[in-house]
């Protein structure tokens, strides 16, 4: 007899109408579960290449520079969050002038960073290119979203824009996320922050996620903040 909702499955990624065979899955649906978790986890696994994607920014005509949090590798930056919210006691960076910085970190998923930052990047440029051309960025190895808040500091920015890998799941191993922070500075919490997710192109386009973005920096330098003081009303009008 056929599953009444399998024909869902044409609308959604989510793991729904599987089926099953006795009390278990199916061979192949307990297959195809199977490779989606090892991608997970080779995204987590998988090493930014911070030269490659700085070629990509110079050709855009940006200037990034590179920095390192202060976790030394993957082993350390997986078991202790808290070095990868700070930048290594080595780094020099001397404030840019910038008003805007965007850190573009490889967090949990180094694929979403080198799959959609250069198109997401590029979007906002044409959007908007007197606020992003403009910008400084920095691109970040073994980062989570708070390093941000150090770069930004550092750079003496009004507004940090991190851009980094989310957390991979079974449906998208390379999601692409955005957070804004107004008046970065170590110590900042969350609720501080506006966040948008799941950037790809079978979740949210890039066309789509740099309007959002854009709209949500130019509230926060018009407001002076950013977290759950910002409502977003980029969709609205």
């Amino acid at each position: 007899m056929q599953n009444p909702i399998a024909n869902l499955r044409r609308f959604t990624p989510a793991r729904i109408a599987l089926g099953r065979a006795g009390s278990g899955l199916p061979t192949g649906e307990l297959l195809r579960f199977s490779l989606a978790h090892a991608r997970a986890r080779d995204a987590v696994h998988h090493p930014l290449d911070a030269e490659r994607l700085a070629a990509g920014l110079r050709e855009l005509g940006l200037a990034p520079q590179i920095v390192h949090s202060a976790a030394p590798d993957r082993a350390t930056y997986l078991r202790r969050p808290d070095l990868g919210r700070r930048l290594s006691p080595e780094t020099e960076l001397a404030a840019a002038g910038k008003q805007i910085v965007l850190a573009i970190e490889d967090g949990l998923s180094a694929l979403a960073v080198e799959r959609h930052a250069i198109p997401l990047v590029r979007a906002l440029i044409s959007l908007a290119p007197q606020r992003w051309a403009s910008a400084a960025f920095a691109i970040a190895l073994q980062g989570r979203v708070a390093l941000g808040d150090d770069i930004g500091s550092r750079l003496g920015a009004e507004l940090v824009v991190v851009l980094i890998g989310e957390r991979p799941g079974l449906s998208s191993p390379d999601s692409l996320g955005a957070y804004l922070t107004f008046a970065p500075r170590p110590g900042r919490t969350d609720a501080e922050r506006n966040c948008v997710s799941n950037i790809r192109p079978e979740g949210l386009g890039y066309d789509a996620a740099a309007r959002r973005i854009d709209w949500l920096a130019a509230a926060a330098l018009a407001r002076g903040v950013t977290g759950v003081a910002v409502k977003d009303e980029s969709s609205e009008g």
